[in-house]
């Protein structure tokens, strides 16, 4: 089972300590990052005491559209949604099946593991809808 990293409050995600943890996927990491910034989502890292990590809140505006976290081997986004939406989550023209976990509340997170490029296109969708939300 893979395990999340960047626990250690005291030591802030640089951009040299997510290329060491990231490894081999910190290229793929980079052009999200890339596409964040095309796309006007500003990335804000802070450290959570509830789940003992450091977690990136990104943000459209005033709403955030995702949240990512850093996992070994790959970087993860978690996307919520309201629970009536889930049906148009379930139209949207995705390349894989989208991974729906455990409801919060009344939102539906929707998960991302993220490892390569090629997963750019189902990222987009879910991040342009997010944002097309009022």
């Amino acid at each position: 089972m893979a395990e999340q990293l960047l626990r250690e409050e005291a030591i802030y995600p640089s951009e040299e300590l997510l290329s060491i943890a990231l490894g081999g996927v910190y290229p793929a990491y980079q052009s999200f990052c890339e596409l964040f910034a095309a796309e006007q989502i500003a990335m804000e890292w802070r450290y959570y005491n509830d789940g003992r990590s450091w977690l990136c809140k990104c943000q459209h505006k005033k709403k955030t559209v995702f949240w990512l976290s850093i996992w070994e081997g790959f970087f993860k986004t978690a996307f919520f949604f309201p629970e009536r939406l889930r049906e148009d989550l379930l139209a949207l023209p995705t390349e894989q099946p989208l991974a729906f976990e455990r409801n919060v509340g009344k939102s539906v997170p929707v998960v991302m593991e993220l490892r390569d490029k090629s997963q750019l296109g189902d990222f987009m969708r879910l991040a342009e809808y997010k944002k097309s939300l009022k």
